[in-house]
């Protein structure tokens, strides 16, 4: 095993125990997430019971190194995206301050970033209103995150799905015979890691190998607009649950697709790292035909489902 593929596989073990060292991904605490819509209403979720208000402060005291700031744009962009706070809310900060017990200071930065996000407006003589999800920034990752954790989260999923099968082959395709030298040792890298872990059954480990593979990927276009586009293909990776988010679960077969990526990108074959990169997400290749890896049978398989999903790395951080 090389010395990226030990540290990785280390690393990945060390944050799924909790301890997360400098530098490496910190995870929200989502443990309450239990994948059953919650039930809205015109309520603000701070003018609920006091027991509902000590759940949402442990939520927010369980994120590690977020910081007070950090922490309250997570609370409030999840309790606006979920419907717990609808469109045209008011939001009065000297109320948020004190059920949260935070400063003026921290709720108006809070609140600036949920207004660069598109959730929330400030106006004079209005106050700050929650805004319409036609007015959100639907391609912010934080939002795409919060909407895959939310009622809307079989929407999200299906949208990001979709969104993928455009852009990544096309990145491939683009890619193809002008990666740069380190680019494409890093994607062999990336493929090594992952046959490493899923000889030893690390799914953690297998998830942000191959999540920085889609991105490195991404990047390696040559277009500064799909290169724009790779925050949301991290976000895309990083959502957990639900069908359709990605490709396969850490297998053979889904390391096997990902290396034919590698080659086809290192011979300058456009249209074969297109057609590879469509099999990855359990699409179709250009032909039209049934994705069947070698050695599977027709009709079985993961490209026989309705799209197969990632093993995904916990949520960024803020």
């Amino acid at each position: 095993m090389t010395t990226l593929a030990h540290s990785m596989m280390t690393a990945a073990r060390s944050a799924d125990s909790g301890l997360v060292g400098p530098g490496e991904i910190d995870r929200y605490a989502y443990a309450e997430s239990s994948g059953t819509a919650r039930t809205t209403s015109n309520v603000p979720a701070w003018q609920g019971s006091e027991a509902d208000i000590n759940r949402a402060g442990r939520r927010a005291s369980g994120s590690r190194g977020r910081g007070l700031h950090g922490q309250l744009v997570q609370q409030l962009g999840q309790m606006i995206v979920s419907g717990d706070l609808g469109a045209d809310r008011p939001l009065v900060p000297e109320e948020i301050g004190h059920r949260f017990e935070v400063s003026r200071t921290v709720v108006r930065e809070s609140l600036r970033v949920l207004e660069a996000k598109g959730l929330v407006s400030a106006r004079p003589n209005v106050g700050t209103r929650v805004r319409p999800v036609s007015d959100w920034n639907l391609l912010d990752p934080d939002i795409i995150e919060w909407r895959a954790f939310g009622p809307q989260r079989e929407d999200q999923r299906r949208e990001l799905r979709e969104l993928r099968s455009t852009i990544e082959p096309l990145a491939a395709r683009l890619a193809a015979g002008q990666v740069r030298d380190d680019i494409q040792q890093r994607l062999g890298d990336m493929v090594e890691i992952m046959t490493h872990a899923v000889g030893q059954g690390d799914t953690l480990t297998f998830s942000r190998a191959d999540a920085e593979f889609h991105g490195q990927l991404m990047q390696a276009a040559g277009n500064r607009m799909l290169e724009h586009l790779s925050g949301i293909v991290s976000a895309a990776l990083q959502v957990s649950g639900g069908s359709g988010t990605g490709c396969d679960v850490a297998t053979e077969a889904s390391i096997a697709q990902h290396q034919r990526v590698v080659d086809a990108l290192a011979s300058g074959e456009g249209a074969a790292a297109e057609s590879a990169m469509r099999q990855v997400l359990g699409g179709r290749p250009d032909s039209g035909a049934p994705v069947t890896p070698p050695g599977v049978a027709p009709g079985t398989g993961p490209a026989a489902g309705a799209g197969a999903d990632h093993v995904v790395p916990p949520p960024r951080e803020h």
